[in-house]
């Protein structure tokens, strides 16, 4: 198993991933990065668990959105690659949730 640290909000968080999968997890967390950022920006710092949980409900407004917008044209090859994309978020964001449930036991 491997491991990466990525950077959100200036903190580094250890993430476990499978092999070869390091470079994603990589480019994931500065997505998520940016989002908080931009939070940061507009409300401060207003606490670590707080703006993942905001990045997180605009993440999955973004997914329903996307999800919506392909729904209605999709074909079975879609669909499966839809269910495929689905379970890797559905994935990250249950360690997003356990980052966020480590913070709240932190030094908060």
């Amino acid at each position: 198993m491997a491991q990466v640290t990525v950077s959100i909000n200036g903190r580094g968080y250890p993430v476990a991933c499978n092999e070869g999968e390091e470079r994603r997890i990589e480019e994931l967390g500065r997505y998520i990065d940016a989002k908080v950022k931009i939070f940061v920006r507009e409300l401060g710092q207003i606490g670590e668990a707080r703006l993942l949980v905001l990045a997180a409900l605009v993440l999955a407004d973004e997914l329903a959105d996307a999800q919506a917008g392909t729904g209605h044209a999709m074909g079975n090859g879609a669909a499966h690659d839809e269910g495929l994309a689905a379970a890797g978020i559905e994935n990250l964001a249950r360690r997003i949730e356990a980052i966020a449930a480590r913070l709240e036991t932190a030094h908060i």
